[in-house]
């Protein structure tokens, strides 16, 4: 391993006047790469990543809302918003989509000890979200 190579594996913990340089996981590193998460960045307060996490749950919860109950059981029951859904449920679900994305980068950022976790939380999620939003994509074309 080169210089550069060794410096972007390595994770660097300052505890009062100590410095300690770990090896990061093969698997870490991979999803540092993907997520353009810097290691000589210093990380972010864990509760601004608590922040993100709650504000895009709730974005994709309201998405599933919309989907689920409100576009196609209660409008239509008092004739209004019949054929909308997509127009709204398109934008709502990018949106959504995109929160994921960033809630997932912002615990890697923070360096989070449970980064895996929310991880697949958010993958699970933005799963849901897409195939919502494929679906209203086909309603729209078809």
């Amino acid at each position: 391993m080169d210089q550069t190579t060794t410096e972007a594996a390595a994770a660097t913990t300052t505890t009062g006047t100590t410095t300690e340089t770990t090896e990061r996981p093969k698997a870490d590193q991979f999803m540092r790469r993907i997520l353009r998460v810097p290691d000589e960045r210093k990380p972010v307060p864990e509760s601004d990543t608590h922040r993100i996490f709650g504000a895009s749950i709730l974005l994709s919860a309201t998405r599933c809302l919309l989907s689920y109950i409100v576009l196609p059981i209660l409008l239509p029951a008092i004739g209004l918003a019949k054929g909308v859904g997509p127009y709204i449920g398109i934008p709502i679900g990018i949106l959504a989509l995109t929160f994921d994305f960033l809630g997932i980068r912002r615990f890697w950022l923070a360096d989070h000890h449970q980064r895996w976790l929310f991880s697949a939380v958010y993958a699970v999620v933005g799963a849901m979200v897409l195939t919502l939003l494929v679906v209203d994509i086909v309603d729209l074309l078809g």
